[in-house]
């Protein structure tokens, strides 16, 4: 069985909007949650991107992240990830080029190549009638490194610009993924890779698998170092974490039924009658998940590391009380005594 005190522990976070509360207190206990995990030793700590749902806050990665990194003193800080269809590549060198000339050393930029959202948000983001795609992903994803690197190539279309404050010095670069494409992706181009185990778990040991194949050493990675981000929840009693963690299906179900909105209840989880059809739909979603007492989740976890071979574990928790969130991530770093952060 796979040592946990071997394996760095990190935290994805979505500022999870709870029921009978507010965007901003879901802002803040963000913030108070960053401060938290880095003092139990956490790695690193990223905000995802999400666009048009009432009931996550983190629709601006760069903007909170400088509120994060302003909070804390060492842990790294990232976007988890930032959802390249959605920005100009200049415009996002210059965000996170703010960000590593603020806080140097301790920001990670991780790229996605999905919308992250509905196809009417996505258009009003890019402005744009077009095709909306992730089909010119390739290109972006150059020119965004090469505005980073300020190695754009003579005669190329923005080869006189320059990304300022960048020179050369920019983040620490991740591709993200849930599907075999990125994976490919940034095994050719040498970069780190995070896997969504949390919402795409049938497909974590094939991308990973397509992730170290493709893998080419660059200046940036000698070698394959992937991440694997999981849903966990932890809690003294077992019964009482899978209580809580039923806000978090029925959030999801409300979702993909096209009526996002605040984190539900366990109460209003626990009323609610589920159909066939709704359990199968967030089903494979609680595959991938560690939820119960520290045993339990010791377990999954050993068992999930063991069969990828992860570098680096990242768990994610929406929960409707965020004390409960707390306690979650504190007993998570226990079982991780001494992981490496």
């Amino acid at each position: 069985m796979t040592d946990l005190r071997r394996v760095p522990l990190s935290v994805l976070d979505l500022s999870p909007v709870s029921s009978g509360s507010t965007a901003s207190q879901a802002l803040q206990s963000t913030v108070a949650l960053a401060q938290h995990v880095e003092a139990l030793g956490y790695r690193r700590f990223w905000l995802a991107e999400h666009h048009n749902n009432p009931g996550i806050a983190s629709s601006s990665p760069a903007v909170l992240m400088a509120a994060v990194a302003a909070a804390t003193r060492c842990i790294r800080v990232g976007s988890g990830g930032v959802m390249l269809p959605n920005h100009p590549p200049l415009v996002v060198a210059e965000q996170f080029g703010t960000l590593e000339g603020l806080y140097p050393g301790r920001i990670d930029l991780g790229i996605g190549r999905a919308p992250g959202t509905d196809q009417l948000t996505a258009m009003a983001l890019r402005r744009s009638a077009g095709p909306l795609s992730a089909d010119d992903f390739p290109d972006q994803l150059s020119d965004l490194i090469g505005f980073l690197g300020g190695t754009l190539p003579a005669g190329h279309r923005y080869g006189a610009m320059v990304a300022v404050p960048t020179a050369g010095d920019g983040p620490s670069i991740w591709l993200l993924g849930s599907s075999g494409y990125s994976a490919q992706v940034a095994g050719a181009l040498g970069l780190p890779f995070a896997f969504a185990h949390h919402f795409s778990p049938r497909n974590t040991i094939p991308a990973l698998d397509l992730y170290r194949r493709a893998f080419r050493p660059s200046d940036a990675l000698a070698r394959p170092h992937a991440m694997v981000a999981v849903r966990v929840l932890v809690a003294a009693d077992a019964d009482m974490a899978r209580w809580m963690a039923g806000s978090g299906y029925l959030s999801f179900l409300h979702l993909i039924r096209g009526r996002p909105g605040p984190v539900p209840t366990p109460e209003e989880a626990a009323s609610h009658v589920w159909t066939e059809e709704e359990l199968a739909a967030v089903a494979e979603r609680r595959d991938g998940e560690a939820v119960g007492g520290p045993d339990e989740v010791r377990e999954a976890l050993a068992v999930l590391l063991q069969r990828t071979g992860a570098d680096e574990l990242m768990a994610t928790t929406v929960v409707h009380d965020p004390h409960a969130r707390l306690e979650s991530f504190t007993l998570l770093s226990d079982l991780f005594a001494s992981h490496g952060g």
